[in-house]
């Protein structure tokens, strides 16, 4: 029974290991910690969008990966597309806007 006492702390470290791998970001996928701040940078993305007058007409979708923007959807002009792109990269934690809107 002491053999098993003295194991627990051995077997602890390693649940807690195999956890934080299982957390941590690959090339193709992101960690548990990337996944949370690209779901806050959405919703302040979709937020600012949202509080521009000249875009509430707009259908504009927002998706965000490992801190990477990407807008799609359809606006009424050149110029809505240029304000929301502006919009998004001023957004904290953006590291790029990649634009995939069409004109309607």
């Amino acid at each position: 029974m002491e053999r098993f006492f003295r194991s627990v702390p051995m077997l602890a470290m390693a649940m807690l290991l195999a956890l934080f791998v299982g957390c941590a970001s690959t090339e193709t996928s992101s960690g548990t910690g990337e996944y949370i701040d690209d779901t806050v940078i959405t919703a302040k993305v979709k937020t600012a969008i949202f509080n521009e007058s000249t875009l509430k007409s707009a259908e504009i979708n927002v998706e965000t990966y490992k801190g990477e923007v990407q807008l799609s959807g359809f606006v009424n002009s050149r110029a809505d597309i240029d304000t929301a792109v502006r919009i998004a990269g001023g957004v904290k934690g953006v590291k790029s806007v990649s634009n995939n809107m069409e004109l309607k």
